[in-house]
């Protein structure tokens, strides 16, 4: 597992870097390269890698599809790590964008990874045909403004410090993760012109994985270290975020995300051993940090 995402991350990041030079260099560049690279453990792309083998799919296409994901979730936390959101000085192990390069300028360089990501999406890199880039940028659109992350994270700083069901800590959160995992699932469904009831099953798996995701982050915030993370702990007690730990206690929290993960890969059976990829990547969801 560790050495497929060792591999899917130095494409993805080669692909990054290879489009970022071919464009005219500004000084926000060093910023966004500063937010983009490493870039994590590119879970996301594994995802959209892990579902495009289901239907056989290039795999260059997907690692292009992968390289706007990463933009959208690198931009994500850009802001998301601002004084005005949720305040985090520390990210991937390296002081946060803003820390390094101050609010506005990392403000600007969040947004220019947010509309870097259409542009690979339309760049003839991409060997898919014009209606299907159409349909990725509309998908990718809704998973990440209002619909999706920017309206979960909305929702997340609203809830804190107030009692909050449980119903709509779920849709907190899957708006603020899942969104851009059911995208990333959507992708070989969508390139493989799946009809319209394909695409929305694979949407609600996305979904799933988001929210087992964010359980997991949660769970990592409450029990991991700084140092194992990559970034400070035990800061969603502290500012009374509404979580499903919260709600529910820590081995509560653990016992639903297993049902997640089983209901996972319960939906994906039909597709047998093709689906042991994914099931793979479950596992590693759940356990890492640990």
């Amino acid at each position: 597992m560790q050495n497929k995402l060792i591999k899917i991350a130095n494409d993805t990041n080669s692909f990054l870097k290879r489009f970022i030079k071919n464009q005219k260099k500004t000084k926000l560049v060093s910023v966004m390269n500063y937010g983009l690279f490493p870039g994590g453990k590119k879970i996301r792309s594994k995802i959209i890698i892990d579902i495009g083998y289901l239907f056989k799919i290039d795999y260059k296409t997907l690692i292009i599809v992968g390289a706007a994901v990463e933009c959208i979730h690198a931009y994500s936390l850009i802001h998301d790590d601002l004084p005005c959101m949720d305040n985090d000085d520390l990210r991937r192990g390296k002081p946060s964008t803003h820390i390094k390069f101050g609010e506005a300028t990392a403000v600007l360089a969040g947004n220019s990874l947010l509309t870097m990501a259409f542009e690979i999406l339309t760049s003839e890199s991409l060997k898919i045909s014009e209606n299907k880039k159409v349909n990725l940028i509309k998908k990718l659109s809704k998973c990440s403004g209002h619909l999706g992350i920017a309206g979960g994270q909305y929702l997340d700083l609203s809830f804190e410090k107030k009692k909050i069901s449980k119903n709509k800590i779920i849709d907190m959160e899957i708006k603020k993760t899942g969104k851009l995992f059911s995208f990333c699932c959507m992708v070989p469904a969508i390139i493989k012109d799946k009809n319209m009831k394909e695409i929305k099953f694979f949407e609600k798996i996305g979904a799933k994985i988001g929210l087992l995701f964010q359980i997991a982050d949660d769970l990592i915030d409450y029990k991991s270290t700084t140092k194992k993370a990559g970034k400070k702990t035990g800061k969603d007690k502290k500012k009374g975020k509404a979580t499903l730990i919260s709600l529910l206690g820590y081995e509560n929290a653990i016992k639903y995300s297993n049902k997640i993960k089983s209901d996972i890969v319960s939906d994906l059976d039909k597709y047998g051993s093709k689906s042991k990829n994914i099931n793979e990547t479950l596992n590693y969801i759940l356990n890492r940090n640990k």
